[in-house]
């Protein structure tokens, strides 16, 4: 999976997926790996608030959904490509603007076709929504 790496402000030295229109508007969403493993994240801003003054939840399953394809990028490969084939979610709290949101997981199992994976996402460390999901490779033509 092609990505672009981030080269200015408090994301650079990240990468974001490659011209991705929807998570771009959605986030914009950022991973990388570090010395525990992949992890995504993202600055919650004003227009990730729902009137209750908490990030969107439809904003933080968009960031879970991005944080899947960080977390498997190498099941997936370089030249790869995947797609969601199940998500599920649930809420275990809110978070605020301006919190750093982040999403770690693993892959539970890689095989031929379908990857399996859980993660957590935390704002600040505090737990805000976990998730698994089944991914499914794809050959584009």
């Amino acid at each position: 999976m092609k990505s672009n790496l981030v080269t200015e402000g408090e994301f650079a030295g990240w990468r974001c997926w490659r011209e991705d229109a929807f998570e771009q508007a959605a986030g914009p969403f950022y991973y990388r790996d570090d010395e525990q493993g992949p992890v995504a994240a993202f600055r919650a801003e004003a227009k990730h608030m729902n009137l209750g003054a908490s990030v969107h939840g439809g904003c933080l399953m968009s960031f879970a959904d991005f944080a899947l394809f960080a977390i498997a990028k190498d099941e997936i490969g370089e030249d790869g490509f995947a797609v969601t084939a199940a998500f599920t979610s649930e809420f275990l709290s809110g978070a605020k603007e301006g919190q750093l949101i982040e999403a770690r997981g693993e892959v539970l199992r890689g095989g031929k076709s379908l990857i399996f994976l859980r993660g957590l996402v935390t704002a600040e460390g505090t737990p805000c929504l976990n998730f698994s999901a089944t991914l499914k490779k794809i050959t584009l033509r």
